[in-house]
């Protein structure tokens, strides 16, 4: 006897104590494709995070009653799903179908003459020993698309026989590049006549250049990689850059030839940050103030160190970890920066945990290095560098975003010597390290050249003012000109 199944409705879980709706990114299973229990059917977009929505039961797959793109609250249906019935409902089931399967076949006969019921349904091909196959990652995706690579000719050594970005190389390394490309010819003419017909990027023009600092603490990251080598990691901590940021691929509508015009679709991404920033530009109350800060003993103590911190840790020594370890303590003194307003009270945070602003192809993501006061300078940069990757692969959880208590931002990588950031709500401040750049100061009445570089800081004047925020820079900046040449940063 055959297994009797049943419909279910699948709702939007609760990811977050504050999380009220989430945004339909992507579905990763079709109707009817089968699903194993804990296997993701879809990818959400909540607070500028891409997370997964894993099955709670085995099934197959139904109607998406939710389409990409749409916003959905908390506990509402997204999809629905076939699943195993119990004996009891299987037997209410059984009796059910077994008034209606007469008229029904019978209709079904007079429609398809010569044909079983059976004949017209055609079963996705599945493989159980491997559930993940077909389930790709964004940075796998990225990748494979810029080597003009089909997934279906790599091997998955991951979980369940998912792709990784490890596989992709080796795939690229043992030549595997020319056979795929021979063998989606067709597939490759079709998406070549979709491109000649899409107007330009509007970021077209940009040089590739244009990401690196101008700094000249930041020579070494001059020396760019090749954008063919895939097999070497590239650096993206949101202060050096040793490759420039990918430009995006935009689609348009409205671009046909002689328009003087066209319109880009809002992603969801960019409509949570574009919420956010009102929200903060509207609620808060910013005031800017900002300091100069001699970091010339800082740049000899980094050269001194990085290579052989590269050679043990395997990542770069940044001027951010630096940065973060001087704030870090300049919070400890001034504990007030690290608070939020509640309307009738103002909530000063213990923990201290730093938002790094990490720029991305299109968006600027803030992921939170948790307890950043329990961390030397080299955790930080461990940290740094983890983060950064993830916001690179689009890997970041909801659970990398949340706890912010204070943000740090980098906007000397691009060259740039006075910013004034939006405060990332609800925090009181954010504070961004501008470009290191070499000029003639005056020194007991003699002009030396030494590497300067500005500290600027937006406030929430609901909590602070000017005094407290001036002895708050000043604290950093002591902190920051404090660096020798036997700072340890284990």
């Amino acid at each position: 006897m055959a297994e009797r199944m049943k419909w279910i409705d699948v709702i939007m879980p609760q990811l977050a104590e504050s999380l009220v709706s989430a945004t339909i990114a992507k579905w990763l299973k079709k109707p009817g494709e089968p699903v194993e229990q804990y296997e993701p059917i879809c990818e959400v977009i909540t607070d500028k995070v891409n997370a997964e929505i894993p099955s709670t039961v085995d099934g197959i797959m139904g109607d998406l009653l939710v389409e990409e793109g749409t916003t959905i609250a908390v506990g509402e249906a997204i999809c629905r799903m076939q699943v195993a019935a119990s004996d009891e409902e299987a037997v209410q089931q059984a009796v059910t179908d077994a008034s209606q399967e007469e008229p029904v076949q019978q209709v079904q006969m007079q429609r398809n003459p010569g044909q079983s019921p059976a004949a017209g349904t055609n079963a996705p091909a599945y493989d159980p020993n491997q559930p993940m196959r077909n389930r790709y990652s964004p940075a796998v995706q990225s990748l494979a698309a810029e080597h003009g690579l089909n997934l279906q000719h790599i091997q998955g050594t991951g979980a369940g026989g998912r792709i990784t970005r490890k596989d992709v190389l080796a795939f690229v390394a043992q030549g595997g590049q020319a056979s795929a490309a021979s063998t989606s010819v067709q597939s490759s003419a079709s998406v070549n006549s979709s491109a000649q017909s899409a107007p330009a990027s509007p970021f077209s023009g940009i040089s590739r250049d244009s990401g690196l600092s101008a700094g000249s603490a930041n020579q070494d990251a001059r020396q760019t990689l090749p954008a063919s080598d895939a097999g070497i990691p590239v650096r993206h901590s949101g202060i050096h850059l040793t490759e420039s940021p990918k430009i995006p691929q935009i689609e348009v509508e409205g671009g046909g030839q002689g328009r003087s015009e066209y319109f880009i679709d809002v992603t969801p991404v960019r409509n949570a940050i574009a919420r956010n920033m009102r929200q903060s530009v509207s609620e808060i109350p910013h005031a800017w103030t900002m300091i100069e800060v001699d970091v010339t003993n800082l740049v000899m103590l980094r050269n001194k160190l990085k290579d052989e911190f590269k050679r043990k840790e395997g990542i770069n020594l940044t001027y951010l970890s630096f940065m973060m370890k001087g704030v870090v303590n300049a919070i400890k003194d001034y504990p007030i920066m690290n608070s939020v307003w509640a309307v009738d009270k103002i909530i000063v945070k213990r923990d201290i945990n730093l938002s790094m602003a990490v720029g991305t192809e299109d968006s600027v993501l803030t992921p939170v290095i948790k307890h950043a006061d329990q961390r030397n300078i080299a955790g930080l940069a461990r940290e740094i560098d983890d983060l950064a990757r993830k916001t690179r692969e689009g890997t970041l959880k909801l659970d990398h975003m949340q706890g912010g208590t204070f943000t740090v931002n980098n906007t000397g990588s691009f060259g740039s010597i006075l910013s004034q950031p939006i405060i990332n709500y609800p925090q009181a401040a954010i504070l961004t390290f501008e470009s290191i750049v070499k000029k003639p100061v005056v020194i007991n009445d003699m002009i030396a050249v030494r590497s300067m570089a500005n500290l600027c800081l937006s406030l929430d004047h609901r909590i602070l003012d000017g005094v407290i925020c001036g002895r708050f820079l000043q604290r950093v900046k002591e902190n920051l000109e404090g660096y020798n040449m036997e700072t340890k940063v284990y």
